[in-house]
């Protein structure tokens, strides 16, 4: 088991067919066995190596995405273990879109099964040193490929009767993912044996209590005997009495906006302040996945 990093987040790898090493994942992360791991390998070959059914939108999705931050969920075939899908008939599958971790994949007779490289339920790493600051000497080894660019878990997607369900909101907006396959349904929450990761209730957790809010004014004024630290979209909220403002872009896009969330978190909760506000995004484009990340990580 060893950190890689990917566009989106750092994750925890291990070799599919090595049952010592998905178990150690499971507990250096503290992850509960229910919930499915996302298998990463290099090709659309690959894939249907480890597949049974490659319905023609997941297809169209994969030609579109791949390499790059979509997982589609599959009918998987015998040879993946009931350990990395959680017992069930399907495999959460993507190729990554990092030159250090697609070169790896290239070299490695096998593919990696590899969840977020950060304790179960705390934010997300999206740079070596978070994954490194986490675990300590619980992982051997980091592959150090510098900061992620899109610094969002990649959108899970599944199928019914061949028809695309969104799992997990991510770094890849609805808009585009419709562009593609039209109208999909997105259905991503489900606590007891979750389709997919990120469908849990609490996930990407800061240690500080977070709360989103769609007024970030009227809120902190209305509690000025807390030290506050402001999430921001755009605004630098000059007026306010509070510890720290983390703007997360100026230019109010989303793309920048994702891809500094989880290091913005990561730089609030070490203020050790009594909470941090996170200011609601518009819900289009990426704004809904980082609301979705925002509202777990305030529950």
């Amino acid at each position: 088991m060893v950190a890689i990093p990917t566009e989106t987040v750092y994750g925890l790898a291990g070799n599919i067919y090595n049952e010592g090493a998905i178990k150690r994942i499971f507990e250096v992360k503290k992850r509960p066995l229910f919930n499915p791991l996302i298998v990463h390998v290099h090709s659309i070959e690959q894939v249907e190596s480890i597949t049974i059914e490659f319905p023609e939108k997941a297809r169209k999705l994969a030609d579109h995405f791949w390499p790059g931050a979509i997982t589609l969920v599959l009918k998987k075939n015998e040879v993946i273990p009931d350990l990395i899908t959680a017992g069930k008939d399907t495999v959460a599958v993507r190729i990554p879109n990092h030159p250090v971790t697609l070169d790896l994949l290239r070299i490695l007779p096998f593919p990696l099964a590899a969840p977020s490289a950060n304790p179960f339920n705390r934010i997300s790493p999206t740079q070596a040193q978070h994954v490194a600051s986490y675990f300590e000497d619980d992982v051997p080894m980091v592959l150090d490929g510098g900061p992620c660019n899109r610094g969002l878990e990649s959108t899970i997607i599944g199928f019914k009767k061949d028809e695309p369900i969104v799992y997990r909101l991510g770094a890849i907006s609805l808009e585009n993912i419709e562009q593609v396959v039209g109208k999909v349904q997105v259905m991503n929450k489900k606590e007891k044996t979750p389709d997919a990761p990120g469908m849990l209730k609490k996930h990407y957790s800061p240690r500080t209590k977070t709360i989103v809010v769609d007024n970030v004014r009227q809120y902190v004024q209305q509690h000025q005997e807390l030290q506050i630290a402001v999430l921001s979209f755009s605004d630098a909220y000059k007026s306010l009495k509070v510890k720290h403002v983390e703007i997360l872009s100026k230019e109010r896009d989303f793309k920048k906006a994702a891809a500094g969330l989880y290091q913005a978190l990561h730089k609030l909760d070490d203020l050790k302040i009594d909470l941090i506000v996170a200011e609601r995004f518009p819900m289009e484009d990426l704004g809904r996945a980082i609301n979705d990340r925002l509202n777990r990580a305030s529950q």
